[in-house]
C-alpha cells in the first residue's frame, strides 16, 4: 500500500512539474474530427532545419520523428494528415482520438551533429472524442467523428465521451489537482444531472470518461447534447451529438473546437 501512495505522489510531483515548468509547455485541448496547428518556437529563418518528436507514452523516450529537418516522414500511418506551416507549426488534419499524446519541436543549426539552437517546444494535445452505442442497434461504428448508430424512439443510447489525455497519474488525481470536469448538457447549457431521465455516470481513475444513458423518445429528434472539458469552470472544447430520426442514422456531427480557450501555456 505504501508503495502505492509512494508511486501515486511521484506521479503527481511529475505532473506537476509538467504543468509548472519553468521553460513553458503547450497543452492543446481539441475535439476529434477538427483540424489542429501545434506551435513552434522558431528561432530560425526558415525551417529545413525543424524536426517534430511525437510520443504517447512516457516509457517511449525516443519517440517517433513526424518531421524530420523539415521533410515528413512518410512511414508513419498518418502522414498524409500532417503537414508544416511557415512558422514551423505543425498541422494535423481531421484529429482522432490517437493522436493525443507529447509532441516535441526541435531545430538544428546541423542535425549530424546534434548542434541544436534554442529550447525544445513541447505540446502536450488531449482529445476529446464521443463514441454512441444503442441497445437493438443493427449496426455501429466509433470512427472519429463519424460515429453512427441507428436509433429510435423507445431504444436506450450511451453516449460515451472521453478525454484521451497524456498523464502520468489516474484522472481523479489530474481533474482534482488541476480544476477539470468533465459533464454532459443540454441545447441551453443545463447540466443533464439535473434531469431524471438521464443517467450520467464519470468513470474515474485512468480514464478521464462520462457516460450519458437515456431511454429515447419522440421528441428527442433534432435534439443535441453537448459532452464538454472545464477547466477552472473555463470551456476548454467540446463535442455536440444530435439525435436524428425518420429512418435516418444519428450522426456526431462535426465536434465544435473552442479554439479560443482550449490552449494555454504553463510557466
Amino acid at each position: 500500500m505504501s508503495d502505492k501512495c509512494d508511486l501515486c505522489l511521484l506521479g503527481l510531483i511529475i505532473l506537476s512539474s509538467l504543468l509548472t515548468g519553468s521553460s513553458g509547455e503547450d497543452h492543446v485541448f481539441i475535439s476529434s474530427g477538427v483540424n489542429v496547428s501545434l506551435s513552434c518556437n522558431k528561432a530560425l529563418s526558415d525551417c529545413k532545419s525543424t524536426t517534430w518528436i511525437y510520443s504517447n507514452t512516457f516509457r517511449n523516450s525516443a519517440g517517433v520523428e513526424l518531421i524530420t529537418l523539415g521533410i515528413k516522414n512518410k512511414n508513419t500511418d498518418r502522414h498524409e494528415r500532417l503537414s508544416l506551416e511557415s512558422d514551423c507549426s505543425l498541422n494535423i488534419k481531421n484529429v482522432t482520438e490517437e493522436d493525443y499524446g507529447s509532441y516535441t519541436c526541435q531545430q538544428y543549426v546541423n542535425y549530424r551533429q546534434y548542434h541544436q539552437t534554442g529550447t525544445d517546444t513541447h505540446v502536450f494535445l488531449h482529445v476529446l472524442h464521443v463514441s454512441p452505442s444503442s441497445s437493438s442497434s443493427s449496426s455501429s461504428s466509433s470512427s472519429s467523428s463519424s460515429s453512427q448508430t441507428e436509433i429510435s424512439p423507445g431504444r436506450s443510447v450511451t453516449l460515451s465521451c472521453q478525454l484521451y489525455s497524456y498523464t502520468v497519474v489516474s484522472c481523479d488525481n489530474w481533474f482534482s489537482s488541476e480544476g477539470f470536469e468533465l459533464l454532459w448538457v443540454n441545447q441551453t447549457g443545463v447540466d443533464l444531472k439535473t434531469d431524471s431521465r438521464y443517467q450520467i455516470l464519470y468513470l474515474s481513475s485512468d480514464h478521464c470518461m462520462i457516460t450519458l444513458t437515456t431511454t429515447l423518445l419522440n421528441e428527442d429528434n433534432n435534439r443535441e447534447w453537448r459532452c464538454q472539458l472545464t477547466h477552472r469552470d473555463q470551456l476548454q472544447t467540446s463535442v455536440t451529438y444530435t439525435v436524428k430520426y425518420s429512418g435516418e442514422k444519428t450522426v456526431l456531427e462535426e465536434p465544435h473546437n473552442v479554439s479560443n480557450t482550449g490552449v494555454y501555456q504553463y510557466h
